[in-house]
């Protein structure tokens, strides 16, 4: 059977079933007989439109991925940049915080230690070995005169006159 196709062969069933005959068959046997029909106007126009949006929505997924230009890449390099920068200084950031309350609470468990001792040549003993604050750099004398006088009292009495604290 040559069809208007193009001279193509197009399978059809020999012989026409009425519609009453098609709803009596069992559904295998009916989609069987229907595999071999032309589908009715409206499946042929919901085809041909599902493939028309297809072709459409495969151009415009081809603009929007379409490679960049020179131009995007240049301002995507910049902006990476920038982004990696402001992570490293906020990185740095949460560094120092950290390191400074650790340094805080640090010297408050030394100053605590040096005020629970039982003399005061014990606290200022304390005191000179273990620094509140680790020393960066050379401060040199932090004492001041009368403080100096006082220290050098308090470490030539041999007796512990000045130092015996009254419970």
């Amino acid at each position: 059977m040559a069809d208007d196709d193009g001279g193509k062969f197009k399978v059809r069933n020999k012989k026409k079933i009425t519609e009453r005959d098609l709803k009596k068959m069992a559904p295998q046997q009916r989609s069987k007989y229907m595999a071999y029909e032309d589908p009715p106007k409206e499946i042929v126009e919901n085809q041909i439109n599902a493939a028309k949006r297809l072709i459409e929505q495969k151009k415009q997924y081809q603009k929007d991925n379409a490679p960049p230009s020179d131009e995007q890449i240049v301002e995507r390099e910049k902006h990476e940049k920038l982004i990696g920068q402001l992570k490293a200084a906020e990185a740095r950031n949460r560094l120092r915080i950290m390191r400074l309350r650790y340094q805080s609470s640090r010297a408050q468990e030394i100053g605590h230690l040096i005020a629970c001792q039982p003399t005061a040549l014990k606290a200022v003993r304390l005191q000179a070995l273990v620094p509140s604050y680790p020393n960066e750099k050379d401060r040199g004398d932090s004492l001041e005169k009368l403080d100096r006088e006082r220290i050098e009292a308090l470490l030539e009495d041999n007796k512990g006159l000045l130092i015996n604290r009254i419970n």
